[in-house]
């Protein structure tokens, strides 16, 4: 059971297709983060321009068309096509197919691409068979290359699957599977207690005591690669100044977080990446401060009224934080920030809505948000960097646009040097730091019950691969 709700199959725009086992990529992460072969066995670049991949020679599509060059081609242009995003992070110019080899060349120098083609936007599905069937079908019955096929699909409700018996690395151990969605936590930790589910992830921190009695569960708590944090909208005369911003991140108490919310399932927050991943910051993680927070607000030109409340041409510092359910401990990040900034003279109204990505794309009125991303999740910072930072990014809901973060985000594309992309995502993200664009709370672990009697599966960190040809029951 999942939390996320998805309305259509979409390969392309969604993540659901690769996590149900549907779909695959070129390249893939194993279970350290590394990237490895997939549909790709081999790939070559002498000038990280232009780029030779060896497509597998021995995979077929569920409907039984062979896997070459040109599908794959035509699939990452379809993609491109679909989403926007996607395009300006993939940074392809023309694509060649010849049999089994595709060579792809980029506009520039490009090292990250075969970080970029880990992604699940770039999923290879049958484009021949979409074209045939309309796109309607398409976007609810793709036809990929995994273990699984579509059996049966209610939009936001449930996916269920059956295996494909002609499956390229070997046939699936599951004959079927159904991953549900459902944003309340609650739901989802009493559906793997009652044993309706065998999977759960994002369970609550607080249903945990009763799961781990149970001896037939059990619970994974993985360090991800995940951040939550406080996003701005920079658009919002509240937020713009760079001192109310400061005042707000001292107005985090992460210890609290860790402790009260995630019951220690994660680890405080210092930026935008984990600080034990090589390229996180060695720095201090900022301690709750009030009286600062007060004093940073005076000088923004704030002052504090007769009814305690900070306030500036006789208005009230009053900010709307939207927040949603899907990730159960936003909500939790959310009041107690609401109650610590109240102590600081700042009122806080909640706004909880049911999809965060929508709701902020389409308003333009909220201050600042609960929000979570997987940070690097192909143990590299370049992607959050160009998806959340630059101006096309797909998760820059804020309207973030710093011009010396630019840069260093336009170095770093072009940088090979390991040591160098270190040094640079490092500097980034004092940037990121220094203008406060995100306030970075808690690296939350993975929380996910199974049922004991699920085996040869592990969750893994990067959250994208779940129904394998393995997984198995007893």
């Amino acid at each position: 059971m999942f939390s996320f709700k998805a309305a259509n199959l979409d390969p392309h725009t969604g993540f659901i297709p690769i996590r149900a086992g549907l779909t695959e990529t070129l390249l893939k992460l194993d279970d350290k983060s590394n990237i490895e072969g997939w549909l790709a066995e081999k790939w070559e670049t002498a000038d990280n321009e232009k780029w030779v991949f060896e497509i597998r020679d021995d995979v077929k599509f569920q409907d039984g068309k062979k896997l070459d060059a040109e599908s794959v081609k035509q699939s990452l242009e379809r993609s491109i096509e679909a989403n926007e995003s996607l395009g300006d992070s993939l940074k392809i110019k023309s694509m060649e197919a010849d049999g089994q080899l595709l060579t792809i060349h980029t506009t520039e120098p490009y090292p990250a691409l075969p970080s970029e083609l880990v992604n699940p936007y770039t999923s290879i599905v049958n484009m021949e068979a979409a074209k045939k069937d309309g796109e309607e079908a398409f976007k609810n019955n793709p036809i990929g290359t995994g273990p699984f096929k579509v059996k049966e699909f209610k939009s936001n409700q449930f996916v269920e699957v059956e295996k494909n018996k002609d499956y390229w690395a070997g046939e699936p151990k599951l004959d079927s599977a159904k991953i549900k969605f459902n944003e309340d936590a609650n739901v989802r930790a009493l559906a793997l207690q009652s044993k309706e589910a065998d999977v759960v992830y994002n369970l609550p921190a607080e249903s945990l005591d009763t799961i781990e009695k149970d001896n037939k569960l059990r619970v994974e708590s993985i360090p991800g690669l995940r951040a939550h944090f406080i996003l701005y909208n920079s658009q919002s005369k509240n937020v713009k100044d760079l001192k109310v911003r400061q005042a707000l991140d001292l107005l985090i108490d992460r210890k609290s977080v860790v402790n009260d919310i995630m019951l220690g399932h994660g680890l405080e927050a210092n930026g935008p990446f984990n600080s034990t991943l090589p390229f996180g910051l060695d720095e201090e993680v900022s301690e709750l401060n009030v009286e600062k927070a007060k004093s940073l607000l005076t000088q923004a030109g704030y002052k504090e009224n007769a009814g305690g409340l900070m306030e500036k041409d006789g208005k009230p510092l009053t900010l709307e934080l939207v927040t949603y359910k899907a990730r159960p401990e936003l909500p939790l990040i959310a009041q107690l920030l609401q109650s610590d900034a109240g102590k600081a003279g700042i009122k806080i109204d909640i706004k909880t809505v049911e999809n965060a990505d929508t709701h902020l794309v389409e308003n333009k009125d909220w201050d600042l948000a609960t929000y979570s991303n997987n940070t690097s999740p192909r143990g590299d910072g370049s992607y959050f960097f160009n998806t959340a930072f630059t101006e096309t990014g797909a998760l820059n809901v804020g309207m973030i646009n710093i011009p010396e973060l630019n840069t260093l985000i336009e170095k770093l594309n072009r940088t090979t040097d390991l040591d160098e992309r270190t040094k640079l995502t490092q500097d980034a993200s004092k940037v990121i730091n220094k203008e406060v664009a995100h306030s970075y709370a808690v690296y939350p672990n993975i929380i996910i019950g199974m049922n004991k009697r699920i085996v040869n599966w592990e969750p893994t960190a990067e959250e994208y691969y779940i129904l394998t040809h393995n997984m198995d029951v007893k």
